[in-house]
């Protein structure tokens, strides 16, 4: 038997079913996963084009799993969490040759692929394949939590435990499909984060938050992130109409991605060229050194930490102690690497360099 929140959900979603995304309504469970790794931690304005890109650059599992890595980045580029883009290739190659391209049709079975977890692993099966599995994103826990005035932090381990048991009492066993896209539906354009339409919501008489004067304050969070400021100072060496690159591989942010010559400063370093001219020469590098230019501040907002950073074009004459490290390409060649936000927009700014 159906809750009355569930039987009013499904009512409203009838008369409302208006937001348009091309994976709604989807069953391919290729494109469903695909909507669902692009959108984790990405706001479905930003999403909705790399979904459209990747669809039409790989159509299937065995498209994306048989492309260079460096084409599959560059396409990501800009997104952000690029360790969503290396699981996503992980899981291409696996699904294409292990399991001869047929994607898994079992909760348990998706939930064990590479950055995947109890929500996409709900989303692609009840999408795809109809089975009862309640998902439970940002939208539901800001639903439930109003709708039963719930206190308890969405992000430990009880308020995991009971969310996830109230989702599976709501969710319409007949047709989870339907009912997930509903609640996230109805998360995202009434109940909505700020500015919640409560004056309209077919929910207001049974939200116990509503009564209760609560909605502002819910749902509840129990950490706090710690931010923290890095400041990057990118070397852009010139050597014969080439610049030296490199591509990221320690395990931090960025991994995969290419970047200039860099030095990572504690704090911010003076801003002049012969204060960079010492800085670069710190690297062990030739003392004939030429700064030609030095950038603008540029910032990106990472979810842990601001990275501030600075671009320093130089040249030199004797490149052999950035060779073991970096190699050099030509600069038209630049475009066809992947890079971290912040220097695609110094490159797109300095398309005549």
């Amino acid at each position: 038997m159906k809750s009355l929140f569930t039987k009013k959900l499904l009512e409203w979603n009838k008369l409302n079913n208006t937001r348009v995304m091309p994976w709604k309504g989807e069953k391919d469970p290729y494109r469903i996963w695909l909507s669902e790794i692009i959108l984790q931690q990405t706001r479905v304005e930003q999403g909705l084009a790399y979904y459209n890109r990747f669809i039409n650059v790989f159509p299937t599992v065995n498209h994306l799993a048989n492309a260079p890595e460096q084409e599959i980045f560059k396409l990501w580029e800009g997104l952000g969490y690029y360790s969503r883009c290396k699981n996503l290739i992980e899981t291409a190659k696996f699904i294409s040759e292990r399991l001869q391209g047929r994607f898994p049709d079992n909760y348990k079975d998706v939930r064990a692929l590479k950055g995947v977890g109890p929500y996409t692993a709900a989303a692609i099966t009840s999408f795809a394949f109809n089975l009862p599995h309640a998902v439970i994103d940002g939208n539901v826990l800001r639903v439930l939590s109003r709708y039963y005035d719930i206190e308890t932090p969405v992000d430990n381990t009880a308020g995991k435990i009971l969310y996830n048991k109230i989702a599976d009492e709501l969710l319409d066993k007949d047709n989870p499909a339907v009912y997930n896209q509903a609640v996230m539906d109805f998360g995202a354009m009434i109940c909505k984060a700020q500015l919640p339409l409560c004056n309209i919501c077919i929910q207001q008489n049974e939200c116990r938050a509503f009564k209760n004067n609560r909605v502002k304050i819910l749902p509840v969070k129990e950490k706090k992130i710690i931010k923290k400021t890095r400041w990057f100072y990118y070397f852009i060496v010139e050597h014969q109409d080439k610049i030296f690159i490199r591509k990221r591989s320690n395990k931090d942010i960025w991994q995969n991605l290419y970047e200039f010559v860099l030095i990572e400063a504690d704090n911010e370093l003076p801003n002049d060229k012969e204060s960079f001219k010492k800085k670069f020469q710190s690297l062990g590098g030739p003392h004939k050194i030429t700064v030609n230019q030095v950038s603008k501040v540029y910032r990106q907002q990472l979810t842990h930490q601001t990275i501030v950073g600075q671009f320093i074009t130089v040249s030199i004459t004797e490149p052999e102690f950035l060779q073991i490290t970096y190699k050099a390409v030509f600069k038209n060649d630049l475009t066809r690497y992947p890079f971290p936000k912040i220097i695609a927009n110094w490159l797109l700014e300095n398309q005549t360099m």
